[in-house]
């Protein structure tokens, strides 16, 4: 039983009918005009209804149609929603470098981000999809059991970070990093 004031943050997969927490599920709703649109942020009214956070799921729930089962009612699927879903992953941890970088939690460059890991100051590694094998050898060597993600090319982080030519971006210790780290998480999950 639950303690009093304590939420349920527990939901249904409609495709794998898993229950787990709502931080590996995307959330979507049905529109009035029974539109199935994602909800990430649940602003929007209506009934939740979650799939596993995978495009591989998203896709099975669209081809089997159960977000009309799940609404009990006639939904409309655009045939582009997982790339939409991408899209909006991909926008969500973008601004959260973003904020990384306003927060002055973040070292861009190869040799900048080379000396804060030998300094034991950096939670995890951002490098573009992009980047010379070069930077890429000496990233591996230096950060050993950091993580090092690839999500992004050049052109995405210069536009996220402002800058130009940013190949390598190492984001400090602290809860800003955990709450990137976090949206890097869901849209690794995703692709």
């Amino acid at each position: 039983k639950k303690e009093t004031g304590m939420k349920d943050t527990n939901r249904k997969c409609i495709v794998t009918g898993n229950v787990i927490d709502k931080s590996g599920l995307l959330r979507f709703t049905v529109t009035p005009d029974r539109l199935v649109v994602p909800d990430f942020k649940k602003k929007l009214p209506g009934k939740g209804i979650y799939v596993t956070n995978s495009r591989r799921l998203l896709q099975k729930a669209i081809e089997k149609n159960l977000f009309a089962k799940a609404a009990k009612q006639k939904a409309k699927v655009a045939p582009e929603l997982d790339l939409m879903v991408e899209q909006l992953l991909r926008k969500h941890a973008l601004d959260a470098v973003s904020l990384a970088r306003k927060a002055g939690v973040l070292v861009t460059g190869l040799e900048k981000v080379l000396e804060a890991i030998k300094k034991d100051k950096v939670a995890f590694v951002s490098e573009a999809k992009d980047a010379g094998d070069d930077g890429h050898q000496r990233i591996v060597l230096a950060a050993r059991e950091l993580e090092i993600f690839r999500l992004f090319d050049i052109e995405e982080l210069d536009t996220a970070l402002n800058k130009v030519n940013t190949v390598h971006a190492a984001f400090l210790k602290g809860e800003m990093a955990k709450m990137v780290h976090n949206e890097f998480n869901k849209l690794a999950d995703f692709l």
